[in-house]
This record gives C-alpha cells, structure tokens and sequence, in this order.
C-alpha cells in the first residue's frame, strides 16, 4: 500500500480534487478500503487519485459522491480534472502521461512505432500527421510539444529503470528520410546508454513469440502495485488487475528471450544508424 504523503492541493486541478476527496473521505470517519467497499476498484487507484496522480473515472466518481453524500461535486469536478490532465494526449493515455514520473521501472514492446518516449521530435510529428490527418497544424504542434514534454523524466537525478524491446521492421522500413532516421536511431542509442537502460531488438525473421497482438507497456512504482498499458487505435487501456499484470509480465519476459542480446542490438542500430547517414541502406 503506498506510504502516506499530503497532496500540494495548490499545484494543479487534479491535486485539488484528489485533496478534497482525501478531506471529505476522512471527514466521513471512512479508509480507502471502507469508501471502495461494493465499488470493484483498487485501494491502490483511489490512492493515486487522492494523490493527484490519476483521474477519478466517472462511475467511480458517482459511487463517491452516493457513499460520501456529496450532491454529485465530484462528479460535476471529473470534467475539470480530466481536461487538465490530457493536455495535448489523448484521453485514455492521460493516466499514463500522469504515473511515468513516478515509475521505478518502465518496460516497453514496441512492434509498429518507436516508443513515444524514445522519438525525436520529427518522428513524433510524423506519427501524429500521418495517424490523424485531419488535425489543425496548431492541434499537431500542441501534441508534438506534449510528446516531447514527456521526455523530461530521462533528465530527472534517478529516472525509472528502462528496458525495450523493438522490432526489426523498424528499422528496416523507415519512416523517415534516411538522414533524419539516423538521428532517430542515434537518439535512441544516447538515451538509453546515458539512462544505463536495455534495448532488444526482435528480429524480422522471427515468426512466432509472445505478444503478437500489440505492444504492451510495463510500470512499476517504488509504493504501488505494478501496471500495464495496452493501446489500439485510437484507444488505450490501463490495466491495474494483479493476475492480468501478472500474465503480461510474464509474456513479456518470454519475448525478452526471443528476441537479440542487448549488445548485438545496440550494434545493429549502430550499424543501421551509419548505413542511414551514408546513404548505403537498403529496403
């Protein structure tokens, strides 16, 4: 169970909401479990929601106010805080966006696009047009810049423990110029050898190996259970349900042993990198 700490209720509409449920709740006599007795949500959730660290979802935000009596304020509040959380992300990935500061570790397959984390702010941008072509330029550069805001956790004293796999077809069929995929691919050799991180590379010639549905995204934090994320287009799902957790963890680390050794996946990034500047890549 994560260890107490007072939210600073003045820092942003999701800390105040999370403070005045925080209050209301304890005004009512109640712990976390008794408040979600009958709700199916974990104590770990509403935990995170009093810390300001994750949105309240509107049926939880009802059950709430029933159980706390009052008059449907966080319900009418789930609005405010949900604006203020997404930000320039989409919705469903706003919890995410939210908890990465915090994680101990972050563990990412990533089978069609590099890892939101990872990209150079070109290769986001080309994601973002080419996956939404219809948005505004002002849309786009405001997605682009959150994406990018991201990347600050990599600066932090002790950022999270990082571990990727990728697959080959990424860098095989690029989705840029050849001169802006080697930047892409350098970007990623620095992160993580600075970050002291583990990239793996899936080969292409791999047929068969676990997770060959979707990408999948693995946290864990130093006083919270652990979560996976998984997304489709457009729409994502995080997943906080122990045994589920659980069996992700472990497909996940059966595709760590498919796929190459860290060492011999840096060399081969390295040598794509070089290929891309010189011109000597080939399809």
């Amino acid at each position: 169970m994560p260890s107490r700490k007072e939210p600073d209720a003045s820092a942003n509409v999701p800390s105040f909401y999370g403070a005045e449920l925080r209050y209301r709740r304890e005004a009512a006599g109640l712990t976390l479990e008794q408040l979600l007795e009958g709700s199916y949500r974990s104590i770990a959730h509403l935990s995170q929601i009093e810390r300001g660290e994750r949105r309240m979802p509107i049926d939880l935000a009802r059950y709430v106010d029933a159980k706390l009596k009052t008059d449907g304020f966080f319900e009418r509040r789930c609005e405010d805080a949900r604006k203020a959380k997404q930000s320039g992300h989409a919705e469903y990935f706003a919890d995410v966006v939210e908890m990465e500061p915090s994680a101990e570790s972050i563990e990412e397959w990533a089978p069609m696009l590099i890892p939101g984390l990872l990209q150079t702010k070109v290769y986001a941008e080309t994601v973002i047009r080419t996956g939404s072509p219809w948005l505004r330029p002002a849309a786009v550069e405001k997605q682009v810049s959150a994406r990018m805001e991201r990347a600050a956790l990599w600066e932090k004293e002790c950022p999270p423990a990082v571990w990727v796999i990728l697959h080959e077809s990424m860098i095989r069929r690029p989705l840029l110029p050849p001169k802006q995929m080697a930047d892409q691919l350098a970007h990623i050799i620095e992160l993580i050898t600075e970050a002291q991180g583990v990239l793996q590379i899936l080969p292409e010639k791999t047929t068969a190996y676990p997770l060959m549905m979707g990408m999948i995204k693995l946290m864990t934090f130093p006083g919270a259970p652990p979560l996976a994320y998984t997304e489709g287009l457009h729409s994502g799902q995080l997943i906080d349900y122990p045994a589920l957790v659980k069996d992700y963890r472990r497909s996940y680390d059966l595709l760590r042993a498919a796929a190459l050794p860290p060492e011999a996946s840096l060399t081969l990034l390295e040598v794509a990198a070089e290929d891309y500047r010189n011109g000597k890549h080939r399809i």
